[in-house]
């Protein structure tokens, strides 16, 4: 009976096992193409978008948009990702090595997805040991164009446990699409330029410049190995959090490369026992050189980018400017050499009083009080509380920890916010900018004393009264109508009359040390003593509206007040549009627009922009020489403002002309400074006008201003690299040198009082 059962027993048929595996293989194989064919074409919607070949041939990650100096020297970048891209021979080899040992030990080998790799994730998981599969290329999809970002996704990727399947399948067909369309060279730079290092750095050069100051081509074997080894999580191997652990993942890096035969068993040991030797710095928009100017040039590139439709901070955009590097170096260190000094004089000067003061010397009483509802701070704190509440003041009055600003360098302190602000009211302030006179290039913008604290910039976006150093533009209205430098006018008292609401006032202007001589003075002597009488008396020769109408032909836009007083600089002007104007007197009176960029390119090198400078004739050729005549005064005739220069070694087989400017509180010094090759503007001052030197000994510009032309033309001869031209200012072929001629005319007689045109509106300022 046994018997005849098993002869009864049905023996299994392999035949249609095997047609059976192979349905279900083939179904798999079916419904899997079925499905990422709807991930390809986004069936209804449902699947979120994928890059397609246009995408995947040109991949657009943000990249830093760079500002480079004449020089080609990197001056900053404008990003929200700080990101530089850069070719494979830019890349350290062992970057490459890390990263392939690490990542995808079968790079080179597969087509965008290892197969194997993918099956081995079951095996691993089942023995507890969690880890990916994703290739390089993969990766670099994923980080290049957003995949698993919600704006990619689509109404079935918010059906949990789908949405990782959409995107992995997503990676998968453009990892394909990537592989087809690239060399694997062309995959790994891709990667290294597009991958997240942390600490704000992506890519490989930013990474390399953030955390060890190194270019990406200079990476050693311990620093490639600390970089890759970021890539598996940023914060938790961050060498700055955790520098432990960073360590451990850099030394598992290396073990890599020793299996994948791109390091020795001796090297490892040499390296894995060494710190990481970290130069950490994360670039910020406060740091670097030409701050103010980057800050300025900022405002421009967004109202560009906003006319053009690209955007600054994304797209890469490369800004050549006109500034030069090396003459930025030493305006900055002139001014800071300067300042630093002058800051101490003035905190010796008011030593046991407040700086802030009327006119007649008494303090401004709730001075800080009416600023400090000026600042953010204060703005906050009533927010919070309430216009008028006791907390605000408690809240102020507050100390607490801050870092401060000082000229021994950032100090860590307690202090209250009323405290910090009267800290910063003692501060002097200054502007200094310098250009190519022929070309309006502007080579050296140093807008203040320290930008990350004020932000403030002084010389475009800062108007203050000019002083004496406005006079040339009255002595040019007087050249240009036939008057010669040697034209005498005598230094005795004179009274401008005018009508302003009906009313009759008068104006008399004083000398600097209250002082009439009585004396004839030529013009050029008047303006390198910065007599005022004798600048008050040649505008009344030309007349107001023409002093007013010669300033905006050579440049000055800001609005002029047509008042007596204007001959002495009453109106505010800013340093930008002073340099410009006395730049037209050394370019034979051909006024040329500033200009700070000569060209934009897009991250593939296309010119999207080109500067080409405005320029007008100002005044004639002979005015211009003669006005340079008039400027070397300065410095050459006896009591000339300007002979502070003369301890600089700065006139050696080389002509210098400049003007010096002081208001009559001293709350603005001024110095223009002219030479064949270049011409400079600078200001210095408290941050309001009522704060400022008490007396000229101190106060005028030629102690306040002009030392900062003197440190940065001396640094700038002396300077091999920068071959700047010395020598003697052109004059023109046919130039009548008897205009110079130092004949002494019999006094000029001028009535004592003049009636003038009316619409004054301010008290006039006297000038130094």
């Amino acid at each position: 009976m046994k018997l005849e059962d098993n002869k009864n027993e049905v023996k299994p048929n392999f035949e249609e096992i095997k047609k059976r595996c192979w349905i279900v293989f083939g179904g798999i194989i079916y419904n899997l193409a079925l499905f990422i064919l709807l991930v390809q074409f986004n069936f209804l919607w449902l699947f979120g978008t994928i890059p397609d070949v246009e995408n995947v041939e040109n991949p657009q990650s943000e990249q830093a948009s760079e500002i480079y100096s004449s020089d080609n020297i990197l001056l900053g970048k404008y990003f929200r990702e700080n990101r530089s891209p850069v070719s494979i021979h830019q890349i350290s080899p062992h970057v490459i090595n890390a990263l392939i040992s690490t990542e995808d030990l079968r790079f080179e080998e597969h087509s965008g997805i290892d197969l194997k790799a993918f099956f081995a994730i079951f095996y691993y998981a089942a023995k507890g040991d969690q880890r990916g599969s994703s290739t390089i290329t993969q990766q670099l999809a994923k980080n290049l164009f957003k995949t698993r970002k919600n704006s990619s996704v689509g109404l079935l990727s918010y059906i949990p446990g789908l949405k990782i399947l959409i995107s992995k399948s997503k990676e998968w067909i453009t990892a394909i699409k990537l592989e087809r369309t690239y060399t694997k060279e062309e995959i790994l730079v891709l990667y290294l330029n597009t991958v997240d290092f942390g600490s704000g750095s992506y890519g490989i050069k930013t990474a390399a410049r953030t955390y060890f100051n190194v270019a990406a081509d200079s990476l050693t074997i311990p620093q490639a190995a600390t970089l890759v080894g970021l890539l598996k999580a940023t914060t938790t191997y961050s060498p700055i959090i955790h520098p432990e652990k960073s360590i451990e993942r850099r030394n598992v890096v290396m073990r890599l490369m020793i299996e994948n035969k791109k390091l020795s068993k001796i090297e490892y040991q040499k390296y894995f026992m060494l710190p990481i030797g970290l130069n950490f710095k994360i670039e910020d928009h406060n740091d670097g050189t030409a701050t103010y100017f980057r800050g300025v040039l900022n405002k421009w590139l967004l109202q560009w980018c906003k006319e053009h439709n690209k955007d600054l901070y994304g797209d890469g955009l490369k800004i050549y400017t006109t500034i030069d590097s090396r003459y930025q170096k030493h305006a900055e260190d002139a001014v800071s050499k300067h300042m630093k000094v002058l800051q101490q004089r003035f905190y010796k000067h008011w030593e046991g009083k407040n700086p802030w003061v009327y006119e007649s010397g008494r303090e401004i009483p709730l001075f800080l009080e009416e600023a400090i509802r000026k600042t953010d701070t204060y703005k906050a704190l009533v927010a919070k509380y309430g216009i008028g509440k006791d907390s605000i003041k408690i809240m102020l009055n507050q100390p607490k920890k801050m870092k401060v600003f000082t000229w021994d360098g950032e100090k860590d302190t307690i202090m209250s916010s009323m405290d910090s602000l009267r800290h910063y009211k003692y501060f002097l302030h200054a502007g200094f900018m310098a250009m190519d006179p022929y070309t309006g290039e502007i080579k050296a913008w140093v807008g203040g004393i320290n930008y990350k604290y004020f932000k403030y910039d002084h010389v475009k976006q800062s108007r203050r009264q000019p002083g004496s150093s406005f006079k040339p533009f009255v002595y040019t209205a007087a050249l240009d109508k036939g008057y010669s430098p040697c034209f005498a006018l005598p230094d005795m008292p004179i009274t401008f009359k005018y009508e302003e609401n009906g009313t009759t006032k008068t104006w008399s202007p004083k000398n600097s040390d209250w002082v009439f001589t009585g004396d004839s003075m030529s013009l050029r002597k008047g303006m390198a003593r910065s007599i005022n009488t004798i600048a008050a008396r040649t505008m009344q020769l030309v007349g107001i509206n023409e002093v007013v109408r010669y300033a905006h032909k050579m440049g000055i836009e800001s609005p002029l007040k047509a008042v007596p007083s204007i001959c002495l600089g009453s109106s505010d002007v800013s340093v930008y549009e002073m340099t410009a104007a006395y730049s037209a007197f050394v370019n034979s009176g051909v006024w040329v627009e500033p200009i700070f960029v000569t060209r934009i390119e897009d991250r593939n090198g296309n010119i999207l922009h080109e500067v080409v400078p405005k320029t007008r004739d100002a005044i004639s050729e002979q005015t211009a020489y003669s006005m340079v005549h008039m400027l070397k005064g300065g410095t050459e005739e006896r009591g000339g403002t300007s002979q502070a220069l003369y301890p600089y070694d700065i006139f050696r087989g080389n002509e210098i002309g400049g003007k010096t400017g002081t208001t009559s509180n001293h709350s603005d010094g001024w110095f223009m400074g002219v030479t064949r090759s270049i011409v400079a503007g600078t200001w210095v001052g408290g941050e309001d006008r009522c704060i400022h030197f008490r007396n000229s000994a101190m106060g005028e510009g030629s102690k306040t201003a002009l030392p900062i032309f003197g440190i940065f033309l001396e640094s700038v001869y002396k300077d091999t690299s920068i071959n700047i031209l010395k020598g003697w200012f052109k004059r023109p072929k046919k130039y009548n040198v008897n205009l110079h001629c130092p004949y002494r005319p019999d006094h000029f007689r001028l009535d004592s009082i003049t009636t003038i045109a009316p619409n004054v509106a301010e008290e006039p300022k006297d000038s130094i």
